[in-house]
């Protein structure tokens, strides 16, 4: 098995960047999820409710983040380093604020500006926790980004594959692997495989991750991560064939044990 593919969201919904390499933190890959667009009650704002998002381009620069989107000027903001923290949730329903700096109004206007609403920008310059003990299969503590629920998504192409006949079966188009929106992706092991990983560990390249969880999949997956067009696949296909407890399942959230470099190539052990 390799190490195909690594990916992170610099802002939380944004497009992907992808990389040869990256450094693994104990809250995830350098640069992943530390800013977060969020409402007026400091709710973040996600592809769930916006498809514009697909349209942000941010990349990581030292000291800060640039954002560019088509039709708008790029916009260079800095990491806050004064001013009061502000609470922040990823999800409404959550109810374990966390400690974020406001970006600032430039770049609140020019979000507005792409998302059509008012929103403002926030960096999480120390993760913290945002899920209360006992919400997950395997708790990360406070070593988290601003992710959903745990610091690293891999997916498996065989799966992506599997997954790509059942919709052609049905008379659908096939779906990339940007629609599940991996941290990593490897290759080279059946169809499903990563089911039977959960609760173990595995080596990529000189690093252990632990295997916390299949990932439940929601609307986002039905999102055209280049045009935010949204259908009703893959989740319909998904729900027929992947539905274990109401969740539909794809992919596997990683925790990692180390910190260290990582490289498309790398070699993915599944440990005893």
């Amino acid at each position: 098995m390799r190490l195909t593919s690594i990916h992170t969201y610099p802002v939380k919904g944004c497009h992907r960047l992808d990389h040869d390499g990256a450094f693994v933190q104990p809250w995830g890959l350098a640069g992943d999820r530390r800013w977060m667009v969020v409402d007026a009650d400091g709710v973040g704002v996600t592809q769930r409710e916006t498809t514009r998002l697909v349209g942000l381009r941010a990349t990581v620069r030292p000291g800060g983040l640039s954002l560019r989107a088509d039709g708008r000027p790029d916009l260079d903001v800095a990491e806050p380093t004064v001013g009061a923290p502000v609470a922040v949730r990823t999800f409404r329903n959550r109810k374990l604020p966390v400690p974020a700096l406001p970006a600032g109004p430039a770049a609140d206007d020019w979000l507005g500006a792409l998302l059509g609403r008012p929103v403002r920008l926030v960096w999480l310059a120390r993760p913290a926790r945002h899920l209360a003990a006992g919400s997950r299969e395997y708790d990360t503590g406070d070593q988290v980004s601003f992710a959903d629920a745990y610091p690293l998504l891999l997916a498996n192409t065989a799966s992506l594959d599997a997954l790509n006949d059942w919709l052609a079966e049905a008379g659908e188009e096939p779906v990339p692997m940007t629609r599940f929106r991996p941290n990593l992706v490897v290759d080279g092991a059946p169809a499903w495989a990563e089911d039977d990983w959960v609760g173990r560990v595995l080596r990529i390249g000189d690093l252990l991750f632990r295997a916390a969880g299949p990932c439940d999949r929601c609307v986002v997956t039905t999102t055209d991560q280049e045009t935010g067009v949204r259908t009703k696949e893959p989740l319909r296909t998904l729900g027929r064939y992947r539905n274990v407890n109401r969740k539909l399942l794809f992919g596997l959230n990683l925790v990692p044990a180390d910190s260290g470099p990582i490289a498309v190539g790398d070699a993915v052990i599944v440990e005893p």
